[in-house]
């Protein structure tokens, strides 16, 4: 932290194993796109980058493991609708933002609240093209499973219907989700040594 770095470099998302990234206090302007590679990170602290980061990737909604979000004090308007995906999330820093989506009447609820706001979100946007494409990545990645936590499951409202979306069991664990990365497979390194 504390490095006025102006960007995170692409190749960081080859750390797969890395657990923790607290880039905070730095002059962050965007985070990478390919950043679902982390299939290991648990905190994500990008909290106080002088105003600089304005947008979220959606590609944090593929984050398995996140545990921790700080994003608190930067000029983020609008957090990624996939973020509402991330099951293990227990945490979610935004304060000093000025948020418009979700609303802040939804974060004085709850967690669970927001995660249903941005899942709804999502539903509404399915048209979009790329957004329909993260829905794609989401359900096969297997952390989107088409429903809204917390819901019972003989309720249908809430649901999403996306029948032409399969993933095979066994694949969609984090383990071998990093190593199914279009990054991965096309990288000159040769990473499928576990």
């Amino acid at each position: 932290n504390a490095n006025k770095l102006g960007f995170l470099p692409q190749s960081i998302s080859h750390l797969t194993s890395l657990r923790v990234l607290d880039a905070r206090l730095n002059c962050l302007r965007f985070l990478p796109e390919d950043m679902e590679n982390l299939i290991n990170l648990e905190v994500l602290n990008v909290s106080q980058n002088f105003q600089c980061l304005e947008n979220l990737p959606y590609s944090l909604g593929l984050l398995v493991s996140l545990v921790e979000l700080d994003v608190s004090y930067n000029k983020i308007t609008s957090l990624p609708d996939s973020i509402g995906c991330l099951k293990k999330l227990q945490k979610l820093c935004v304060e000093g933002n000025p948020l418009v989506s979700p609303p802040m009447e939804v974060f004085e609820q709850s967690l669970q609240a927001v995660k249903e706001y941005l899942c709804e979100k999502m539903k509404a946007g399915q048209s979009h093209p790329k957004k329909q494409s993260w829905v794609g990545k989401l359900v096969k990645c297997g952390t989107f499973n088409g429903k809204i936590g917390g819901r019972p499951q003989g309720k249908r409202e809430g649901f999403i219907m996306i029948s032409e979306y399969r993933s095979i069991e066994g694949l969609a664990s984090p383990r071998y989700m990093g190593l199914l990365s279009p990054r991965r497979l096309f990288s000159p390194r040769k990473y499928l040594t576990k």
